[in-house]
């Protein structure tokens, strides 16, 4: 999705960020978004209320991108990235730019650490582009992926690699622990894929 495109999203961000001036601000941002039309002030917003950018960004070579996500995806993924390096995002500094790798199949995604190397390395040296850090995203088997296992027949076999897999030291970092995440329609959720699910918090 586009939250940016939400008529209430930069109302919000700005409430937040009055209301509260250290709290994190994250925007989930497909990268795209920021050359819509009517949007060409968003970077400059985001940066103003420094609101922290983790971008989905599935592969750092064109012909990959653009098999997944549509033709021309890839090249609209790189402006944005070079739009927010000119804002100063991906320095370092207080404008934090983090990128967002998951797997598109029945299988894990590698090595973070490794794969963060490749894909500043990549960018980089092709771009000129700068980024803080990479997380590699295992993807739960809900919605649309479920779907798609299923149709494979598949699900069972990921969900053993996942049980095979699972890392109890994980759970001490999870995102339900200290983040929100924000519907279109201002219900809050304890993480994005509860929201996914419709699992709002109540009081």
């Amino acid at each position: 999705g586009a939250p940016e495109l939400n008529p209430q999203f930069r109302f919000l961000v700005k409430m937040a960020r009055a209301l509260r001036p250290d709290l994190e601000i994250i925007d989930r941002c497909n990268l795209t978004v920021l050359q819509e039309p009517g949007q060409e002030d968003l970077v400059d917003f985001l940066a103003l209320q420094k609101v922290h950018i983790i971008a989905s960004l599935p592969c750092y070579s064109e012909e990959n991108v653009d098999t997944q996500r549509g033709k021309g995806v890839f090249e609209r993924s790189i402006a944005a990235l070079l739009a927010l390096n000119d804002a100063g995002y991906g320095q370092s500094g207080d404008l934090r730019l983090d990128l967002v790798y998951n797997p598109l199949g029945a299988f894990l995604p590698p090595p973070q650490a490794s794969l963060e190397a490749q894909y500043k390395e990549r960018l980089q040296k092709n771009f000129g582009i700068l980024f803080d850090s990479l997380f590699t995203i295992t993807n739960m088997p809900i919605k649309r992926f479920a779907d798609f296992l299923h149709r494979r027949g598949e699900l069972q076999e990921y969900m053993d690699l996942l049980v095979r897999n699972f890392n109890p030291a994980t759970t001490e970092n999870l995102m339900c622990l200290d983040t929100v995440s924000v519907g279109w329609d201002g219900k809050i959720y304890d993480c994005d894929f509860n929201q996914q699910l419709g699992m709002e918090l109540v009081k």
